[in-house]
Parts: structure tokens; C-alpha cells; sequence
């Protein structure tokens, strides 16, 4: 089948690492993760600013992510079997574009109402990006290095989430928010752009159709429980990371902290070393392997919640840093591993892996409002690891069943 990485392709059809091609893909597909993650994320920080002028509550004020995160999780199981149809820069290219204008559009919304409506269609839009650029790496790079090229991937998310939430933290101090907001749609443009120039065509891509045979793959692909595992851990994670994220500027602005915006938005710069660790985990994944890799990840990141929880500037800001290095190790190691084991129709994995992904970042996402509404910080940080031992536990069932 078009996604499967068997020994029956001749390694001259890969790109190599070090190569040219090699990093004109990744530059390529690092815009696109970048953009991804500015598109969806640049809203977070400003949820007080929701809050206030709209005149709603917390967990309200979250619907502008969630709203979108749980349509682009549907989205995502149409988008990877439609790229399988019509190609996978296509899909990426279109979708790129279209999320740029809508998130243009969404600076005129003239209630919350129509605010959520159109973060819907962002969501909707930014479907055809990250599975399609999973699927794509999966088929063209060497086995040897598709960890380096995918963690350089994940670096794009990263990159681009710490880019839109902090840019909009400081923006909104000069600006108005809906000013801001054409201003991140103009640069998911240029993102886009930068991609279509840079991306290589697929070389061992081969068209499918085929609705039965679809429906027999999805079958496939949940019945595999090494995969279903794999897709738990994601909704655990990023559910996790978005419920820390969402409520974190609600902390820093309040007492006993009481930071303004544009300084609570610094804590953003921690994204950096999500760049780092999704990088490194890439590369030990190629050496090690992502079993051993995997669990290291889950320590390093229950160790960052844990010293959130003094009410101390001096320990907060290194233990933010520790759990965004985690997550994304753990992210960049666990979506890695889900391309690995898909044995045919990637692009289909890792649109389900995605959908459980952002299933997690809606549902605890909202949720998470609550158990800061009641409990604050000791909320926010009993659900996350809640989240994190349940995760630890299929983490010692995947090595178990993979020894």
C-alpha cells in the first residue's frame, strides 16, 4: 500500500539525511508545523482579555481552543484519507492557506459567538497539515532518518506555539487584539508560501481510493493495541499540557503573582526548549529505538508539574520549562513511534493518533476550567497528573508487550 515502509523500496528512493532534499523537507515542513501551531495557539494567552470583554467565565473563555481543537480532531480522520487521493502537498498547501485568510476573518467577529464560530473553521482548515506531513515523512525519508527529519517537525509546533502566544502576549499591550490577530493570519501566509516554494514532490506516493477499504484500515489500525495505546498516551499528554497551559496565565495574573499580559506571555519562551527536547528524541528514538526512549520522557515531565506547585516565581519558571521539555519529548517520541508501527495507510494513523491528540486538548482543555474554577492551581495540577499516571501505566504495558 502508498503508506507502508517496507524493505521492498529501494533506499535511492529516500532522502538522506544531511542531504539537499533532506533539508529543504524539513525547512519546508517546519513552516508548516510553525504556522499550525501559531494559527491555533496565538489565542490562548489572551482568554482573560475574552473573559473580560465578552463578559464570560473562564472555562467559557477556553471554547475560542477548544472549539477548535475538537473540530480539528474530527477533520483530521477526512483529511489524511483525502490526501491519500490527491497527494499530500496539495492538501498541505490549501489547507495552509485557507486557515491564514480565515484567521484574517476571525479579527472581525463581531460577538464571542461568532469568535467561536470561526475558530471552528480554523480547525476545520488546519486539518490537512499535520497528519498529511506525517504520512509524507513516513514515505519519502530513510528509515535512519525519519526520527531527525520528525523531530524537526514536532520543532515546528513548538517553535510556532511559542511564536503566536508570546507575539500576542506582547502584541495586545500596543495594540487591540483584533489588530493582532490580522497580523498572525499574515504570517501564516507567508508560512504558506515558504512552503509551497520549498517542499519537494512526493516520490513514493501512490494514489487510493477506495471507501470499503478505508473502513477495513480505521478496523485495522484501532484493532492493533499497540497503536490504540499509542493513541491513549496522546490524548493523555496533550491533554495534560493544554490544561496546564490554558489556566497558567489565569495564575500569573492574579494574586500573589499579579503580572501584567505582556509579562505573564514570557513564560511562552519556555517553548524554546520544546525545540531542544523534540529534537533529541528524534535522535535518540533512530539510536535507541522509541520504547526505551519513551518512558524517560513521561519522568522528566511529571517532575516539571510537580514543582509547579509553590506559589514562587523562582521555581515556577524552571519547572514550566521542565514539563514543556517533557511533553514534547514524550509527543515527538510517541507520534514518531505511531508512523513507525502503522504497518500500511500512515496518513490514517496519524490522523487517528491526532484525533485522540486534540479529542485531549478539548475535553480536558474545558474540563480543566472547572477544576481551576474550584480548586485553583491544586486543580489544574491534580487533573494533569492524574492524567500523567494513567499515562505512566500504558506506558509499562507498551514496554511489556513490545520486551
Amino acid at each position: 500500500m502508498a503508506d507502508e515502509r517496507s524493505g521492498e523500496r529501494a533506499h535511492g528512493g529516500w532522502i538522506a539525511a544531511g542531504t539537499p532534499e533532506f533539508r529543504r523537507v524539513t525547512w519546508s515542513l517546519f513552516a508548516a508545523s510553525f504556522s499550525v501551531f501559531t494559527l491555533l495557539y496565538f489565542v490562548q494567552p489572551i482568554m482573560p482579555l475574552f473573559a473580560s470583554d465578552f463578559g464570560i467565565g473562564p472555562a467559557t473563555s477556553s471554547l475560542v481552543l477548544s472549539a477548535s481543537t475538537e473540530t480539528l480532531a474530527f477533520a483530521l480522520l477526512v483529511s489524511g484519507p483525502v490526501s491519500d487521493r490527491f497527494g499530500r502537498k496539495p492538501m498541505i498547501v490549501v489547507s495552509l492557506m485557507i486557515s491564514a485568510l480565515l484567521t484574517v476573518a476571525t479579527a472581525l467577529a463581531p460577538s464571542f459567538g461568532w469568535l467561536v464560530a470561526a475558530r471552528v473553521l480554523v480547525g476545520i482548515s488546519l486539518s490537512g497539515v499535520q497528519a498529511v506531513g506525517m504520512a509524507y515523512l513516513a514515505e519519502e525519508m530513510r528509515p535512519d532518518a525519519f526520527g531527525r527529519a520528525f523531530g524537526l517537525f514536532i520543532g515546528g509546533n513548538v517553535v510556532g506555539g511559542m511564536a503566536g502566544r508570546l507575539g500576542m502576549s506582547l502584541a495586545v499591550d500596543y495594540v487591540d487584539w483584533r489588530i493582532a490577530t490580522v497580523g498572525v493570519g499574515l504570517v501564516g501566509l507567508v508560512a504558506s508560501f515558504c512552503f509551497l516554494k520549498l517542499l519537494p514532490p512526493s516520490r513514493n506516493f501512490r494514489r487510493q481510493t477506495g471507501g470499503m477499504r478505508l473502513a477495513g484500515a480505521f478496523a485495522d489500525h484501532l484493532k492493533n493495541p499497540v497503536l490504540l495505546m499509542l493513541f491513549c498516551e496522546g490524548f493523555l499528554l496533550m491533554g495534560g499540557f493544554v490544561n496546564v497551559f490554558n489556566y497558567l496565565t489565569f495564575r500569573l495574573v492574579a494574586p500573589p503573582f499579579s503580572l501584567s499580559q505582556t509579562v505573564a506571555g514570557l513564560v511562552f519562551v519556555v517553548y524554546l526548549t520544546g525545540t531542544l527536547s523534540s529534537a533529541l528524541s528524534g535522535r535518540l528514538t533512530d539510536r535507541y529505538g522509541p520504547a526505551r526512549v519513551f518512558w524517560p520522557t513521561l519522568v522528566v515531565t511529571a517532575v516539571g508539574l510537580a514543582l509547579t506547585l509553590p506559589a514562587s516565581l523562582a521555581t515556577l519558571a524552571p519547572a514550566i520549562a521542565i514539563y514543556t521539555f517533557g511533553f514534547f519529548a514524550a509527543h515527538a517520541t510517541a507520534s514518531g513511534w505511531v508512523s513507525r508501527s502503522a504497518r500500511h495507510d500512515t496518513a490514517l494513523a496519524a490522523s487517528l493518533y491526532l484525533f485522540f491528540y486534540y479529542q485531549g486538548s478539548s475535553i480536558v482543555g474545558f474540563s480543566g476550567g472547572m477544576a481551576w474554577s474550584a480548586f485553583g492551581w491544586a486543580g489544574t495540577a491534580g487533573l494533569t497528573g492524574i492524567l500523567l499516571i494513567v499515562a505512566f501505566a500504558l506506558a509499562a504495558k507498551l514496554r511489556t508487550r513490545l520486551a
